[in-house]
């Protein structure tokens, strides 16, 4: 068996794509190609990080012949790479062809791509990084299920300075069910607050509207001397909760509890 075939039954028994057996390399895909074709052959600093991320002996894996594996480098740990400025650590156990733990940071865009991913740009499962995407996403700009950042998009949650999501809470907050000192969706409270809905907040514009200043269908108007407020744990304490229940249940006899709960949660 010769070099090429090996790579390639190495690489598949890995359950690895080219794309992703490059990254590990930091080659591009191509080259990949062209090892596994028999047009060219790495470099011996790849050689030998090839025969540690498939556990094999680097004579094994040049000479022709069956690939023999090393005991000692078969359950290979994970690896720091130090560049300079740049530092780069890669697992070499695998999760549905990606890297159980990539994290590559440093000055550029350092790309981290992994079940758990660290980078100044990074994709996994978990990520954390400036520009981060994934299942959790923590980062400047984030955007998952659930994610945290500065700018923070959430199929599911957002928390974030400016967060959208279908729960978001920010300060500037937009989404089905929103928090934040601006909240724009259709269940909203916030310092202003415009909902479909219902909206609760000092300003508040929604069907149902419980704020100082409200417009809406259904209006409940907060008269308590702002200095008041500071020393209850009720943001608004002449606007009935049980008054602006009956309405919500009146107007949406649909809804969830968990809802009427949220959006009177200031009420007394």
């Amino acid at each position: 068996m010769k070099f090429e075939e090996k790579l390639q039954e190495l690489r598949k028994g890995k359950g690895l794509s080219q794309e992703a057996l490059a990254e590990l390399l930091n080659v591009s895909r191509q080259a990949i190609s062209r090892w596994e074709s028999g047009l060219s052959y790495p470099e011996t600093e790849k050689i030998i990080t090839l025969s540690e991320i498939f556990g094999v002996t680097v004579d094994s894996l040049l000479k022709d012949g069956e690939v023999k594996y090393d005991k000692e480098n078969i359950y290979y740990e994970p690896y720091w790479v130090a560049r300079g400025r740049h530092y780069e650590y890669k697992s070499k156990r695998f999760l549905f062809g990606l890297p159980l733990v990539h994290i590559n940071v440093g000055w550029g865009a350092k790309k981290a791509k992994g079940i758990i991913a660290i980078g100044n740009i990074a994709t996994g499962f978990i990520s954390i990084g400036f520009i981060s995407t994934g299942l959790l996403a923590i980062g400047l700009l984030g955007t998952g299920i659930i994610s945290l950042g500065i700018l923070s998009v959430g199929l599911l949650f957002a928390l974030g300075v400016i967060s959208i999501g279908t729960f978001a809470i920010g300060a500037v907050s937009l989404g089905l069910v929103t928090l934040g000192a601006v909240s724009i969706g259709r269940y909203s409270v916030g310092a202003v607050a415009v909902a479909s809905r219902i909206a609760v907040g000092d300003h508040a514009y929604g069907h149902i509207a419980v704020g100082r200043v409200a417009e809406g269908v259904r209006v409940f108007i907060e008269n308590t001397p702002r200095q008041q407020t500071y020393n209850t744990s009720n943001i608004f304490s002449t606007v009935s909760r049980e008054e602006v229940r009956k309405a919500i249940f009146q107007e949406f006899p649909n809804i969830k509890q968990w809802i009427v709960n949220f959006t009177t949660m200031f009420l007394r």
